[in-house]
């Protein structure tokens, strides 16, 4: 949660730094793109070096940083270095990620979705109160005043600096331990690649309704820039309950399933919340909505760790990193289709996504079956 309070935290310190530092549009968008990138790019570069050596030091590192680079750009005079404190956040929550969702998988015991689900949660609440926090920051003190978003980041490393012991124990690094897992099972690089593929997916969809919901609410429906700002709340928060069902639904039904069933509820749902005339019926369609959307979230993280379970900060970083990120790089398309055509016409764009999620979904095996043999146990 403290460490994605700081990805939430961008585009809410924008409207500050553009007033302030007479920043452009397309200079705002250049710093959400020096967060995202750097996060995004570098994660796969954490996750390999975490499988190589387990460092649980880069937790409170990466959250230290995450707060720091953000201190620091409320501070900058200038757009470079505004955009290199920014960057440097970005990496910082690079660092934490990889190695913070190893750890969730370790000591997740035998229930791992529902536990690994609690984690995605927390990332889920966090980014929700990334903007209410900077914008009370910033509105009581002044854009500096976001200097003080170190904060946060600075109590939860303190605590977990005196925990890298305890750590460090939960890491099967013995080398007994990891020549047993190497022989047990391989990596499944094709099944992880068609996972990633449908994470993209969800990715867009998500990205294309955290953006442009509250537009919709505002433009199709014609209701206020507050009643539109809480309408995201909704979503956010249904999100969060639907990441705790899907984690649960998993351990009792399989991973595979609950991707399954949650891509094929979403195009109905979606297609009835853009039929939505009124602005009740369209929240609480938005409800179901959320739920579906987030229930695969975390159990897909889940299935990726299990296809390479050699590489598991490796597949950590591309689920939550690379994997997600790329669904905002469709953003700007879906832009230029709300400039061209509509609001209503960009979001209905989004109805066909869950169809494709849903095709690739079916061909996911159960992790147990993806992963082959190796020689060596064969001949044992």
């Amino acid at each position: 949660m403290f460490d994605d309070v700081n990805q939430g935290a961008v585009p809410a310190m924008l409207p500050f730094l553009m007033s302030e530092r007479h920043l452009s549009y397309a200079a705002a968008g250049s710093l959400v793109m020096a967060a995202t990138v750097a996060s995004s790019v570098v994660q796969p570069v954490f996750g390999h070096l975490a499988d190589r050596r387990p460092a649980p030091w880069l937790v409170p590192l990466g959250i230290f940083t995450a707060g720091a680079g953000l201190a620091g750009a409320a501070l900058a005079p200038a757009f470079w270095l505004i955009f290199l404190c920014i960057a440097v956040s970005g990496m910082g929550v690079a660092a934490f990620h990889p190695e913070g969702t190893r750890l969730a998988n370790f000591v997740a015991g035998d229930k791992r979705a529902s536990n690994v689900s609690i984690f995605s949660v927390g990332g889920t609440v966090g980014f929700a109160l990334g903007p209410l926090f900077t914008t009370w920051l910033m509105l009581s003190f002044g854009v500096r005043g976001g200097a003080l978003l170190i904060v946060p980041s600075a109590l939860i490393a303190i605590p977990l600096l005196s925990q890298l012991g305890r750590l460090a124990a939960y890491h099967p690094s013995a080398r007994k331990t990891s020549k047993m897992a190497a022989a047990q099972a391989e990596d499944a690089w094709g099944p992880f690649g068609r996972l990633t593929a449908t994470i993209v997916v969800r990715s867009i969809i998500f990205y294309g309704l955290n953006t442009f919901i509250p537009l919709y609410w505002i433009a199709v429906l014609g209701q206020t820039k507050a009643t539109a700002g809480a309408v995201l709340t909704v979503l956010l928060a249904s999100g969060a309950a639907g990441t705790l069902i899907g984690g649960r639904l998993a351990d009792r039904y399989g991973r595979r399933i609950v991707v399954i069933v949650s891509m094929a509820c979403l195009f109905p749902l979606m297609l009835a919340f853009t039929a939505a005339s009124t602005p009740l019926a369209a929240v609480l369609l938005l409800i179901p909505v959320g739920v579906a959307l987030f229930a695969p979230f975390s159990v897909m993280v889940v299935m990726g760790q299990e296809y390479l379970p050699n590489r598991v900060g490796m597949a950590s970083a591309v689920t939550l990193g690379l994997g997600m990120t790329v669904g905002g790089l469709v953003v700007p398309a879906l832009g230029w289709t709300a400039d061209q055509f509509g609001m209503h016409t960009a979001l209905a764009a989004l109805i066909v996504l869950p169809l494709v999620g849903f095709g690739l979904a079916l061909l996911l095996p159960p992790a147990d079956a993806a992963r082959r043999p190796s020689l060596a146990v064969s001949a044992a």
